[in-house]
C-alpha cells in the first residue's frame, strides 16, 4: 500500500493505493493520527485501492468517528469490489461515498 497526502490548514486528502489489510492498516492509522488533529475535512481517494480487509475497515471506521466529532469525511473513487465490502458490512450507512 502507498499513501500520498495532500494537506492544507484544515483539509486533507489521503490517496490510498494497493491493499489495505492487516499488514498495511497500521501505516494508515499512523498517518491518520498525524493529520487528524484540527482537521475539518478528510477525503480518502480510493481510486487505486484494490482490496480492503477487516483491519482496513477498522481504521476507516476510526477515522469516521473522529471526523464525526470535528468535521466531515468522504471517500472517492471506490471500486465495485470495495463497494461490495462496504455494502455487506453495513458501512454504506455510515460513510459518505462519492
Amino acid at each position: 500500500m502507498t499513501i500520498e497526502k495532500k494537506i492544507n490548514a484544515e483539509a486533507a486528502t489521503l490517496i490510498v493505493s494497493g491493499r489495505l489489510d492487516t499488514q498495511t492498516a497500521p501505516e494508515l492509522e499512523n498517518e491518520l493520527d498525524a493529520v487528524l488533529p484540527g482537521l475539518k475535512d478528510l477525503t480518502f481517494d480510493m481510486t487505486n485501492l484494490e482490496y480492503v480487509s477487516s483491519a482496513g475497515l477498522r481504521v476507516i471506521l476510526k477515522a469516521q468517528k473522529a471526523m464525526n466529532a470535528q468535521g466531515s469525511m468522504k471517500l472517492t473513487g471506490v471500486n465495485d469490489s470495495i463497494m461490495e465490502v462496504f455494502d455487506i458490512t453495513g458501512f454504506l450507512d455510515i460513510l459518505t461515498i462519492e
